[in-house]
């Protein structure tokens, strides 16, 4: 849900002449959701927005990723670190997980992306180490570790890694968590007014979004984009830059909103992840546990209990910190763990004792920074994901128990 935004040069009122100065109009482009019925903008061009000159299929790599049902059923741990992974932030994404809601990829770019659209849905990226720019029709947004950049569907862009240019694609590698979704990602509606405005018991609001600066304005003819659909992946060339924007208004935009701005709620005993929620997907959901005070009950135990969630797949990304609940699993920075519905999952062995040990010592916070995506049907495997995997994680609670 972000707020109504203006940026760049726009006319006095919706869909009348907007004169260039050199004679002629500008080309009025509506982006629109759910049929003229939900969030838009309207964005005005320097040349005709439709003006293709070639269309030609192109390669869909991540569609060559076999996935499979999670059978024999188990927890699953992934090393992110074990991916080899390089290229673009678009066509360089190692798929994880999947299903017919959402795709769960990991990438690792060292090089800039050609331009792109995702026409299947809108994506949340999710910046793990390094820093990209990331440029579309609206303008850039310059991300950091910990942000999420939400790119409403159908928006052209590109990333580029930080020292990256057109000149010189080169750059210092980034790696980031890339959620892909079919349908919408958006703000709970629990946390929204009727009329869209954040609530004082949100955990984030609007100062804490930050939209794309100024439009971006870049010359060229024939240019290509890649576009998805549900098809597959289409190479188009537009006969001018898509990024010919001298102007735009409404309510759908790209927009980055960083974890550390994410406001925990606490209470005196364990509180369940939907404390958490960041955003709703279309039958998902993805949740930021931040660094937080420790439960505060005398008697609390203070970190997760054992728990079944019946209708969902769990998937954890460890980002930062210590995660006291998987003390001794393997667990680490850069870890992905997948708990699947017909699988009861919690704290090792000993993990409870050691945390109340700790808090007796004087520990007063949690320092785990994690991004959870809860999915309502079931996430199937990648099979390019098996190489990351640790074999060893579903046995971690039988052997710590004993001992």
């Amino acid at each position: 849900m972000p707020y109504y935004r203006v940026s760049g040069e726009i006319p006095r009122k919706r869909h009348i002449r907007f004169h260039r100065p050199e004679g002629g109009l500008y080309a009025e482009e509506l982006m629109g959701e759910e049929g003229f019925s939900s969030d838009s903008a309207l964005l005005y061009h320097a040349h005709p927005p439709t003006a293709i000159v070639k269309s030609e299929a192109f390669a869909d790599v991540a569609a060559e990723a076999r996935l499979s049902a999670n059978l024999p059923l188990l927890p699953r741990h992934y090393r992110t670190q074990d991916l080899v992974g390089s290229g673009d932030l678009v066509l360089g994404r190692i798929p994880l997980l999947g299903n017919d809601d959402v795709r769960i990829s990991f990438a690792t770019a060292d090089v800039a992306s050609g331009l792109y659209r995702n026409s299947t849905g809108d994506e949340a990226v999710y910046v793990h180490t390094g820093s990209l720019r990331f440029e579309s029709v609206y303008g850039a947004i310059d991300a950091v570790p910990g942000d999420y950049v939400v790119i409403p569907r159908g928006t052209i862009h590109r990333w580029l890694p930080a020292g990256a240019s057109e000149q010189d694609p080169a750059a210092h590698p980034a790696t980031a968590l890339v959620i892909e979704a079919r349908g919408h990602i958006r703000t709970p509606a629990r946390y929204l007014s009727q009329t869209g405005q954040f609530l004082e018991h949100a955990p984030y609001c609007e100062r804490d979004l930050r939209g794309p600066g100024s439009p971006a304005l870049a010359e060229g003819e024939d240019v290509p984009v890649i576009v998805r659909n549900r098809g597959g992946l289409t190479r188009l060339t537009y006969a001018y830059h898509p990024f010919d924007v001298v102007g735009w208004d409404g309510c759908l935009y790209p927009y980055a909103f960083n974890i550390a701005d994410f406001e925990p709620i606490v209470k005196r005993t364990h509180a369940p992840p939907p404390v958490h929620q960041t955003f709703d997907g279309p039958n998902f959901v993805i949740c930021s546990f931040c660094p937080r005070p420790l439960d505060f009950d005398p008697q609390a135990v203070p970190i997760p209990y054992n728990h079944h969630n019946v209708d969902s797949d769990e998937m954890m990304f460890y980002v930062a910190g210590d995660y006291s609940a998987r003390r001794g699993s393997g667990i680490g920075i850069g870890s992905i763990t997948l708990h699947p519905s017909g699988f009861t999952h919690g704290p090792a062995p000993g993990a409870v004792e050691a945390v109340i040990r700790d808090m007796e010592a004087g520990r007063t916070m949690t320092d785990e920074t994690a991004v959870m995506i809860d999915t309502f049907r079931p996430l199937l495997l990648s099979d390019q994901a098996a190489i990351a995997e640790d074999p060893e994680y579903p046995w971690s609670w039988a052997r710590a128990a004993r001992g």
